[in-house]
């Protein structure tokens, strides 16, 4: 084979990251797990088992998952359905603010909620004064918090699948069964729904694994509710390590068993997802309806908007200023000014800029040689080695956060002596990890659609492998792997669950430093890092769009 050589060089280049970043971490946190005070043991896990309080928040942790999966896709799916059927004053408004909650990191929106819905926030501060109230008529802790801020947060992962969705599906099926006598229900259940599967299953594959990783919105709201991912940091942070592995273990094996369950339901589905004939929207004739479904989308929009307005607003409000009044009663610069003129408030978003650029870009490097190994070629394993790379997007941050605490936190011999753990480099190697498998689908998923003739003939005409990989394939792939990247970026850009478990205080993370600063109930600065890391996501996410539409540009 001509281009044997460099099938093998690219083939080392998936094992060793594969086997360094993924096997061995993840290997070292089962070993660990099933030692106790340095002997093999199954102390750890009897003491799970026993502990009322871990079964306890083993299965809130499950409930609040699976209620945030229904809450999400019937709200998401309800947005979707309308927006796309339906015709009625301001629905192109609404639709373009509908996913504005995958703008804002979940420890962005949980901040924004405090600084909304909390105790002291503007909202409960103005129904105790309408109300005459002497106290909130709710509590902002608990389950009940968690999953609000659960369903905000990941409702916009069904919106956006089923919209994209519904764009692409093959109406004429829909036509068909009408005209057989299917009812509406009929044609909505039996029709629509399976085709609707695919989307359905992946948004519910990310709210569930989000929802069950959630630490900040446990960690802020719990209250009294425990939740593993709680357990977990604890048991780290009381250097009960053997114990955090095996409650990480759990985590991960519930994780991992929604992946395989949902991934094989996945194909369970029919034909028709890609259309040729197009759906037109209904108009709404009513006078009553129009103004019903205006009224609708307003507070809609309302509900929308008002989390990230008021983390714009708290940001100019001056700290210590805001007592008992509903709204702050001053307002400055000074928050701005402090971040953007201090060295010591700058450096955590320097430094989450450069650890997010890092990995993205080595995500990128990476993808371009693995999507076409996987694309291109055929070997024994080929889908386990692919399966094995989507692994650290499957597991929990905690979890991954976790492993390489434990596996490179002294010289070893499988990690080549390399100790990690207080360094700065750990945090853009797990966020390379991390964000790895949404660069290399997006990479591969341009590569699938491309055509091999075109390599084919440059090859035939003499350009060598590389030339060819140069000139043309790279260029036909190149926009949608940068859309991919441009993702993982604002991924990583709003990381927290990760972080908070191996960060190090020199190089902290801007996620860490919210959470600094609203310990220490400097809310202004809290804001203002929010305000910053939401604008940065944004700008990189708009990016990838626009980038991402330049893929019709290559296509020949």
């Amino acid at each position: 084979m001509k281009d044997r050589p460099i099938f093998i060089f690219f083939l080392a280049i998936v094992f060793f990251v594969v086997i360094w970043g993924v096997l061995y971490p993840n290997f070292s946190i089962l070993i660990t797990s099933f030692q106790y005070k340095g002997v093999w043991s199954l102390a750890n896990y009897q003491e799970i088992i026993s502990s009322s309080l871990i079964l306890r928040a083993t299965w809130n942790s499950l409930w609040l998952s699976v209620l945030t999966v229904i809450g999400s896709a019937i709200i998401g799916g309800s947005m979707a359905m309308l927006f796309h059927f339906l015709e009625f004053p301001g629905r192109k408004l609404f639709s373009a603010l509908a996913p504005l909650p995958l703008l804002m990191p979940p420890l962005i929106g949980v901040i924004a909620f405090i600084f909304l819905y909390g105790e002291s926030g503007i909202l409960s501060r103005l129904v105790v004064k309408l109300l005459s109230l002497s106290n909130p008529p709710w509590r902002l802790n608990g389950s009940g918090a968690i999953l609000a801020v659960h369903i905000y947060s990941f409702y916009a992962y069904f919106y956006t699948f089923i919209s994209t969705s519904l764009k692409q599906l093959d109406y004429s099926l829909l036509d068909a069964a009408r005209t057989l006598g299917a009812t509406h229900q009929q044609v909505f259940f039996r029709v629509l729904l399976p085709l609707l599967r695919p989307a359905l299953i992946g948004a519910s594959l990310l709210t569930f694994m989000n929802s069950m990783a959630s630490f900040s919105a446990p960690y802020l709201f719990g209250g009294g509710t425990p939740m593993l991912t709680l357990q977990i940091f604890n048991a780290k942070v009381n250097s009960q390590w053997e114990l955090a592995m095996a409650e990480s273990m759990v985590l991960a094996v519930i994780s991992l068993s929604a992946l395989i369950w949902l991934t094989r339901n996945q194909k369970k589905t029919i034909g028709g997802s890609k259309g040729v004939s197009l759906t037109t929207r209904h108009a709404i004739e009513s006078p009553v309806l129009k103004l019903l479904a205006l009224f609708v989308g307003i507070i809609t929009v309302i509900i929308i908007l008002l989390p990230p307005l008021t983390l714009l607003l708290i940001s100019f409000a001056q700290d210590g200023a805001w007592t008992m009044e509903i709204l702050p009663p001053s307002y400055t610069l000074a928050n701005y000014l402090k971040v953007f003129f201090s060295q010591s408030f700058l450096e955590p978003v320097y430094n989450s800029l450069v650890m997010s650029a890092l990995a993205a870009g080595a995500a990128l490097l990476f993808s371009l040689p693995a999507s076409y190994l996987f694309t291109r070629t055929s070997f024994w394993g080929q889908k386990v080695l692919v399966i094995l790379t989507m692994v650290p997007w499957a597991l929990p941050g905690t979890v991954l956060g976790l492993s390489f605490a434990a596996s490179f936190n002294q010289p070893k011999f499988f990690n080549a002596g390399l100790v990690l753990v207080g360094t700065f480099w750990i945090l853009p190697i797990i966020y390379f990890l991390r964000i790895l498998p949404l660069v290399l689908r997006s990479t591969q998923a341009n590569l699938e659609q491309i055509d091999e003739n075109l390599e084919s003939a440059s090859r035939s005409l003499g350009a060598t492998f590389f030339y060819t990989l140069r000139k043309v394939t790279i260029p036909l792939i190149l926009p949608g792997a940068i859309s991919g990247t441009a993702l993982a970026f604002a991924t990583a850009m709003g990381e927290f669950v990760t972080s908070v478990i191996v960060y190090v205080p020199s190089s902290r993370p801007i996620s860490i430093e919210i959470a600094s600063q609203l310990r220490a109930f400097h809310l202004g600065n809290a804001a203002v890092y929010g305000v910053l890391l939401t604008i940065i996501i944004g700008i990189s996410l708009i990016i990838g769009r626009r980038l991402a539409t330049l893929e019709s540009n290559y296509n020949i």
